[in-house]
């Protein structure tokens, strides 16, 4: 959640240079609601993806035995190609809000 509260605190930065922020989630509805609410998200959070058929069309890193896509993070540039891409099972070396 740490991560999405900094995008979030970075969000008015990324509309001044035309910059899309979305999350993806294997959350239910009522859970990315809670988190979107908590921190007081206002860029698209989709939930519900399922693993291992949606992390696939990503290209997100997924765990078989507890069904979570570890954290990927992706800057796609104006083509939509991934020009950066970032796969962590912890906290170090995730892509921040100032990258």
């Amino acid at each position: 959640m740490r991560q999405l509260a900094d995008y979030q605190s970075h969000i008015e930065e990324f509309r001044k240079e035309n910059v899309d922020v979305v999350a993806l989630s294997v959350d239910p509805l009522d859970k990315a609601k809670e988190t979107v609410d908590k921190l007081q998200l206002t860029f698209p959070v989709a939930y519900g993806l399922e693993v291992p058929r949606d992390a696939d069309r990503v290209g997100a890193f997924w765990e078989e035995r507890r069904r979570i896509i570890h954290a990927t993070n992706f800057i796609l540039d104006s083509d939509q190609k991934v020009c950066d891409a970032s796969y962590s099972i912890g906290p170090i070396g995730r892509i921040t809000a100032a990258d």
